[in-house]
């Protein structure tokens, strides 16, 4: 990584197993994973942190990271199975049934974490790796790390319901690491969960623990920054939409990159400014909206996106 400064991504990369034909299409992919793969092809300097299976969907995760120009130095190599996510479709939207146990990146444990890189920008966690123990607890570990050398870390929880077996520790860890972080993203989904009462309230429940930036997604309905008590919007891209894998994912990595961009992460955050942040929403949507054009987790190199 020599001197330059790394967004790092921590979390989980699995095998999203496509509906086609009849059967299923392995392709690469995981939230966490996702956005870093996203940042890469976006041209930001970019590392992954998550225990990488030698059995071959590992040597498949592998390759679009390399491609991508992703930093996988810190992903320790493991004779554990890589997780499957087993993927349907109802009218367009993805559902997910995952085959997790004792895999490579569950059983990532906290005294295999390694130490924060010092030319970490920016920590960005989330998705399915935040739930089980041990990986849990070691993104917690990761995400304190961050927070002792003043690192902004941004967090998108991607909450899965069927996944969660114990909801009150879930939701107890989702405190804590809500209140750790700079940015918070979450879909309408996410916020039903967390607070059903829905509305400003729940907005401003999730303020009350301390993130600066509270970011909002809603689909064709745009994206919305929650900040300093102002709401700023962005509509979203109007687009034939193949499927809605790899969105929010894309929509993270895009946000990354323009605050990356504007030099707000190397400031810590405390250059955010309102057109800052309109910038970030604006890139987010439009990189999102080229993802969910074409199937899978496909986002888009820098050369796609036109000009804002």
């Amino acid at each position: 990584m020599g001197g330059r400064r790394v967004i790092l991504c921590a979390g989980e990369s699995l095998i999203d197993m496509i509906p086609q034909g009849g059967g299923f299409r392995a392709l690469p992919g995981g939230s966490v994973y996702n956005t870093a793969i996203a940042l890469g092809r976006l041209g930001v300097a970019t590392s992954y942190l998550w225990p990488i299976s030698r059995d071959p969907f590992g040597q498949m995760l592998l390759a679009p990271l390399q491609q991508a120009g992703v930093d996988i130095t810190l992903c320790p190599r493991t004779d554990r199975l890589t997780t499957l996510a087993f993927v349907t479709l109802e009218n367009g939207e993805a559902r997910y049934s995952f085959y997790d146990e004792g895999s490579a990146g569950r059983m990532f444990a906290p005294q295999d974490l390694p130490p924060l890189p010092p030319a970490t920008s920016a920590l960005f966690v989330g998705g399915i790796s935040l739930v089980p123990d041990p990986c849990g607890a070691t993104i917690e570990k990761l995400v304190e790390q961050a927070r002792a050398r003043s690192v902004p870390v941004m967090l998108d929880p991607n909450i899965r319901p069927f996944f969660i077996r114990d909801e009150s520790g879930f939701r107890d860890r989702l405190t804590r690491l809500i209140s750790r972080a700079d940015i918070v993203k979450l879909s309408a989904d996410d916020l039903d969960w967390l607070h059903p009462q829905g509305g400003r309230r729940a907005i401003a429940r999730i303020q009350d623990l301390g993130p600066r930036i509270i970011l909002q997604t809603g689909g064709d309905e745009g994206a919305t920054a929650h900040w300093q008590g102002q709401a700023i919007a962005a509509r979203a891209v109007k687009v034939a939409v193949a499927d809605t894998i790899g969105a929010g994912d894309t929509f993270n990595a895009g946000v990354l990159a323009a605050l990356s961009q504007k030099g707000a992460l190397a400031r810590g955050m405390d250059g955010i400014d309102r057109d800052i942040l309109g910038a970030a929403l604006d890139l987010g949507t439009r990189a999102a909206a080229i993802t969910v054009s074409r199937p899978g987790a496909n986002p888009p190199w820098s050369y796609e996106l036109p000009p804002a």
